[in-house]
């Protein structure tokens, strides 16, 4: 197994690059990402630098890979945080300079459409940060949620280990981000049913892969930086979220499906599940409906185990991915499930 490569962290002062390498939701959004901003500075001790495009709508391809390359050539920017996902990110990949970025190591925050380029920086030896972009996270209504800065700190500025605990409460609703009432009050959270083990008979110890499955279909479909030979991810630790989106139950089987017949599954001995985000303002679910999406999602990914990886042991409900809190997962970091212990590490 390859040693993954830790980028060297930044220390409060530093500077941080924000780009939008999907959506320029910033500019249309600017409640969330202003409030984000102002808690780089003054909650984490950063000094936030946006980038062209960092604002834009409709940005192209190019000019967001123009903003990646600035971001991580300029000696003064020591990390680099996404602003939110988006849907199109695949196609500023053909624009990347590997040499470039490979030659300039940084920890990159996102996550979402970000999979594109965290699974690109991982595929360059590169350790990059699953988790805490700019509006959902770090904008979050009315304060951090404390799970998350606690997260999102140590990922930032230390390395070793970090022990991932579940959430006694969780909020999958979201309010109007236009609207200013939005972020004066906390959000909504439900309890949390803590995480749910399948097969927690062994210990597995492997680099992380995977991020968020919608993405991960496209990039297996587009033929881009998924390695064609599945033997080389023998032993690494799963990890997937959906997103608001919310595909069915039957969606999430055929993907992995797919998946396991291109032999992939397989080569997992342990999978984390993020808690499923359930409700949107397009699907805006009441409780028996999201216990019942949740449910058949859980199903489906058994099904799909059960057929192509019998002795995966899985975690369901694991906080991360489209929910609140939401922890960080190093991508292509180290990651340790205990199964008999039920205890989850990572390595930042």
């Amino acid at each position: 197994m390859t040693s993954p490569a830790y980028p060297p962290k930044p220390v409060p002062g530093d500077r941080i690059a924000i780009i939008s390498p999907s959506s320029g939701l910033a500019g249309l959004l600017p409640l969330p990402y202003e409030l984000g901003l102002k808690r780089l500075r003054e909650d984490f001790g950063l000094e936030p630098v946006e980038y062209p495009s960092t604002r834009t709508m409709g940005s192209t391809p190019k000019e967001r890979a123009d903003d990646i390359h600035a971001a991580f050539a300029d000696p003064s920017i020591r990390a680099v945080m996404a602003t939110i996902g988006g849907d199109d990110q695949i196609t500023v990949l053909p624009f990347l300079d590997r040499e470039l970025i490979r030659a300039n190591p940084k920890p990159f925050f996102g996550s979402s459409d970000n999979t594109n380029v965290l699974l690109f920086l991982r595929n360059l030896g590169m350790v990059a940060y699953h988790g805490a972009s700019v509006m959902p996270e770090i904008g979050r209504p009315a304060a951090l949620h404390p799970a998350t800065a606690e997260s999102v700190r140590a990922a930032l500025f230390t390395s070793g280990p970090y022990e991932l605990r579940p959430a006694k409460r969780y909020r999958d609703t979201d309010r109007d981000w236009a609207d200013p009432a939005t972020f004066e009050v906390e959000p909504d959270s439900q309890p949390a049913g803590g995480w749910i083990w399948h097969q927690p008979d062994h210990v597995v110890t492997g680099r992380a892969w995977g991020g968020n499955l919608e993405i991960l279909s496209w990039l297996l479909m587009a033929d881009r930086e998924i390695e064609r030979d599945p033997a080389v991810y023998e032993g690494g630790v799963l990890f997937l979220e959906t997103s608001e989106e919310m595909p069915t139950g039957e969606d999430v089987f055929r993907i992995l499906r797919n998946m396991g017949e291109r032999g992939l599954l397989a080569r997992f001995p342990a999978l984390l599940m993020a808690r499923a985000k359930a409700w949107s303002f397009q699907q805006p679910n009441n409780e028996e409906e999201k216990r019942r999406y949740v449910a058949e999602q859980r199903d489906a990914v058994l099904r799909a185990l059960a057929a192509y990886a019998p002795h995966t042991m899985a975690v369901f409900d694991v906080d991360f991915g489209h929910t609140d809190p939401q922890l960080v997962i190093p991508y292509g970091g180290m990651v340790r499930v205990d199964g008999p212990a039920r205890r989850i590490t990572v390595t930042y």
